[in-house]
């Protein structure tokens, strides 16, 4: 490890997530000619290109080493990051550091911050988030939020809560289908695509039918956040997990038409315990809150399910 020329990877790194010398000089907040530098310095360190050179290229293109190499440096040195992160900004006593996957932070957890700020002013809550919803939970944070059972270690985790999936959409995209209240109408309708495999329309399909419906067309969106924003839009009608469009639901930018058909999800959600160093009672206070809050949560309000 010693030997690890860190500066050179750090400026790699950032090659490799922007795509141009002068976007990751940018980024790194120095010149670009010290960014090319020292990529060629640590392609005569590691013997080896890592980039291809040829005349007349435009676009950067990087070689099998350069793509193997760039790849595990990003990964890496963000998951440095972040952890050298958690570690300045913790706090000793009354800090308790919540991690989640951005859908869940957004759409549940932030929106109901406030009230709890009101309630137990005393207990700072920070929120950190990560893209990656496969990827191994970091422990470094107090409590872990994950969509899903997982494979965590069931010592440290504990089943939130359920929830159900149901179609929604906006309301003006519903008047402009002819304000469908049938399920079957969803085979005329423009699908839109989560690419979590718990909130899937093939999920729908094995439960609710029917059997010809064709669930292969429309757009895919990598998070359940964008997949409703896009519902939002007008774009089509999503597959939603209750808990994740309650806001929209309320203020009427999502409906539900079909609200009562609903597919269950077991242990939708899962919290895990972290080594975070916050106290005991600050921690408790944040636990036994996110329970209580877990279980008014994923109803459908009745006014919403179609005019």
């Amino acid at each position: 490890m010693k030997n690890l020329p860190l500066t050179w990877l750090r400026s790699f790194a950032a090659l490799y997530e922007t795509g141009g010398i002068r976007p990751a000089a940018r980024l790194l907040d120095v010149s670009h000619s010290a960014v090319s530098r020292q990529i060629q310095d640590l392609e005569h360190w590691l013997g080896s290109a890592l980039i291809n050179r040829r005349e007349g290229k435009k676009r950067l293109e990087f070689t099998a080493a350069g793509e193997m190499l760039g790849r595990d440096a990003l990964s890496c040195l963000n998951g440095l990051e972040q952890a050298v992160t958690t570690v300045r900004e913790a706090r000793q006593g009354n800090s308790v550091t919540i991690a989640s996957v951005p859908s869940f932070a957004v759409r549940w957890l932030l929106p109901r911050l406030g009230d709890f700020e009101k309630q137990h002013s005393w207990v700072e809550v920070s929120v950190i988030v990560d893209q990656r919803r496969n990827a191994p939970v970091d422990y470094s944070a107090d409590l872990i939020l994950r969509m899903g059972p997982g494979a965590w270690p069931r010592e440290r985790t504990t089943p939130l809560m359920d929830d159900f999936l149901f179609p929604v959409m906006s309301e003006k995209y519903w008047i402009a289908q002819g304000r469908p209240q049938n399920p079957g109408s969803l085979a005329s309708l423009r699908l839109l695509h989560d690419r979590d495999p718990g909130s899937s329309w093939s999920r729908w399909k094995q439960q609710m039918g029917p059997s010809d419906f064709d669930i292969r067309k429309g757009p895919r969106f990598t998070s359940s956040d964008l997949v409703l924003r896009a519902a939002e839009q007008g774009l089509g009608v999503a597959l939603a997990r209750g808990c994740l469009a309650e806001e929209s639901l309320r203020s009427g930018t999502l409906i539900a038409p079909f609200g009562d058909h609903k597919v269950p999800i077991p242990n939708a959600y899962s919290l895990i315990r972290g080594d975070g160093t916050s106290s005991r009672t600050a921690m408790e206070t944040v636990v036994n809150w996110l329970f209580a809050e877990a279980a008014g949560s994923s109803a459908i309000p009745e006014e919403k399910k179609g005019k």
